[in-house]
């Protein structure tokens, strides 16, 4: 039997061994055309290693082409038709981008909802009410529909403190093109911006654009560092106080209140994206900058971290300068998100729905939250950091194996999990460390639990 002369090294994954084994012996016709491969059990059974090993490295060869699984019968080695020159075998070469990995087991995304718990029923039915209404069949106001306006104002006031009223709130599309929108009308008055470093790219991408000049406020796992912001340029900045991205640390309010002391003294503006901020576990989400002086901040909100992504639904709340100026640009421009979705949205709230929906969910991730936390403990010991468990739908890890974030991401990919970086926050403010980034809110329990062993396979 073929699995026989199998002799295991230790400088490599069990499965990726026994995935190059089979690829050799399926290449040379040892193994021929149509003939039945051992199964997952028989071939872990035959090699003394777990079921999942063996499925990794037939996944592998799977996706490949190697071989094919058929329903009910089991796997079968394909029929290859490699290029002949001068007598030899050539096979293409794997550019570095698309060096071999099996397909994702578990996924530690972090820009996902929970499935199971989303209401769907209740979504449904609204909607299809909303249908009904004359209004769902015309185009919509261009700076967002009233009726969704005036429940994010009422929600706003509830659970961020912030007075406002519908008339100064914009609803969007995204953060990014809400910045976008934004600093096209602030460029002109306002050339420099200030940023967190790390912080949030896809902000500072959306400045970019605009060819604003960016300065930079350090960012550490304690805090943001203050001390330069009086001797920048800027008289705009650009915060996440309630959960920074991506080390998910809060502003004190002393913190709080030195930004708003700057604002006012130089007159400028602070952009508070307060992207997540009801997702705090430890005590009860901090109040808004912009409940502090609304005067000087520029409010931004989303229902894409909270609810659902593809919603494609964003608010901000303007000071009353800066919002005459953005009415005047943008009053003969279309909306550029949903009709249906705002007025499904305004109603969800209006029934209280939403305020329900907020609360089980601070449950349910508070739960996986504290699982991902003991198990990232249990099995990695002193090995790593964990960096914003307080809050969020993420965390952190810093993994301290003399190792850099190519290579632990590369790891375990090849383990099946798929884990994200950190460096693309960075620009000056650079760790010495690897940090990578696990999400976890779309994950059930198990998966939380298989994707943190495979995580200690890959590395450990």
């Amino acid at each position: 039997m073929i699995t026989a002369i199998f002799a295991f090294r230790d400088d490599s994954p069990k499965y990726k061994q026994i995935y190059e084994q089979f690829k050799l012996f399926i290449d040379r016709g040892d193994i021929l055309a149509d003939e039945r491969l051992p199964s997952i059990r028989q071939l872990a059974d035959s090699l003394q290693v777990s079921r999942n090993t063996t499925l990794m490295a037939y996944d592998q060869l799977v996706a490949e082409g190697y071989i094919r699984g058929e329903g009910g019968r089991g796997y079968f080695a394909n029929e290859l038709e490699p290029l002949i020159s001068q007598g030899k075998v050539i096979l293409p070469a794997l550019k570095q981008s698309e060096s071999l990995a099996p397909p994702s087991l578990i996924d530690f995304r972090a820009g996902a909802v929970d499935q199971t718990h989303f209401p769907l029923k209740v979504w449904r039915s609204i909607a299809n009410q909303v249908l009904s209404l004359q209004e769902s069949y015309q185009y919509g106001e261009p700076f967002g529909e009233m009726f969704l306006r005036k429940q994010i104002a009422t929600y706003l006031h509830q659970s961020r403190g912030v007075k406002t009223n519908a008339n100064a709130v914009i609803i969007g599309s995204s953060t990014q093109q809400m910045l976008i929108n934004l600093g096209y009308i602030l460029k002109a008055d306002f050339p420099c911006i200030t940023v967190e470093d790390p912080g949030y790219d896809g902000a500072r991408q959306s400045f970019q654009l605009h060819n604003f000049m960016i300065e930079t406020l350090p960012v550490y796992e304690t805090g943001a560092d203050f001390s330069q912001l009086e001797h920048s340029k800027s008289r705009l900045i650009y915060v996440t106080p309630s959960h920074h991205s991506p080390y998910g640390i809060s502003m004190s309010i002393q913190q709080r209140q030195t930004l708003i002391h700057w604002a006012n003294k130089i007159e400028g503006y602070i952009i508070e994206d307060d992207y997540d901020s009801e997702f705090r576990y430890t005590q009860q989400p901090f109040p808004a900058l912009a409940s502090i002086d609304p005067a000087r901040v520029i409010y931004l909100g989303n229902f894409s971290k909270s609810f659902l992504p593809g919603i494609r639904l964003s608010y901000m709340v303007l000071p009353e300068p800066i919002l005459k100026r953005y009415i005047h640009q943008f009053l003969h421009f279309e909306s550029t998100t949903s009709l249906h979705s705002q007025l499904t949205m305004a109603k969800f709230m209006e029934e209280g729905e939403w305020n329900r929906h907020i609360k089980r969910m601070r449950l349910v991730y508070k739960r996986k939250m504290q699982q991902m936390v003991s198990q990232l403990l249990m099995q990695f010991d002193q090995t790593i950091s964990i960096i914003g468990e307080q809050s969020g739908l993420y965390l952190l890890i810093k993994v301290d194996l003399n190792r850099s974030e190519e290579w632990l991401i590369e790891q375990a990919s090849f383990h099946g999990v798929k884990v994200y970086p950190t460096s693309i926050y960075y620009l000056n403010n650079t760790t010495d460390i690897p940090i990578i980034k696990l999400g976890f809110s779309n994950l059930s329990s198990e998966e939380i639990k298989l994707g943190v062993e495979l995580l200690k396979m890959a590395w450990v």
